[in-house]
């Protein structure tokens, strides 16, 4: 029987879930994920989950926040003066605005505080602080050579 190994082709669906029961992703909603496994594009406690796995497979498991986005870091925030803003930009508390680090890199902020001169945006994922509970389907496994 084939399972999932590390360098597997998989291709599944998966619902996540937070504590409260809520959904925050459903890939039902779309077409089947199909990744790789063994090359960081899933969180380490997702693609832990996989291993072993058989096609056809279903499980649900819950992945502690330190293994999924991580704890919530209160220093993650920065503070950008709002004339780099134009002057028509509809900003508002709760919003996510797309970023770029000093290293040139993309990141998501979400606006935490609006002022006359300041926009204040934490760079914690959305999901940092929370444990995640997955169901998900493997549908097929493809085991290199």
């Amino acid at each position: 029987m084939t399972t999932v190994q590390n360098g597997s082709t998989v291709t599944l669906h998966y619902v996540g879930t937070l504590d409260d029961g809520s959904e925050f992703d459903n890939s039902r909603q779309r077409e089947p994920l199909t990744t790789k496994t063994g090359e960081g594009n899933l969180i380490p406690g997702f693609e832990a989950a996989l291993v072993g796995m058989s096609e056809g497979e279903t499980k649900t498991f819950t992945i502690e926040c330190a293994d999924a986005y991580g704890e919530i870091n209160p220093e993650a925030k920065t503070v950008i003066a709002k004339e780099h803003f134009p002057d028509d930009f509809p900003l508002q508390e709760g919003m996510p605005i797309p970023l770029m680090s000093e290293q040139g890199h993309h990141v998501m902020g979400t606006v935490t505080e609006i002022t006359d001169t300041e926009v204040t945006a934490d760079l914690n994922h959305p999901l940092a602080g929370k444990d995640l509970t997955f169901e998900i389907e493997l549908l097929s496994i493809e085991n290199g050579e």
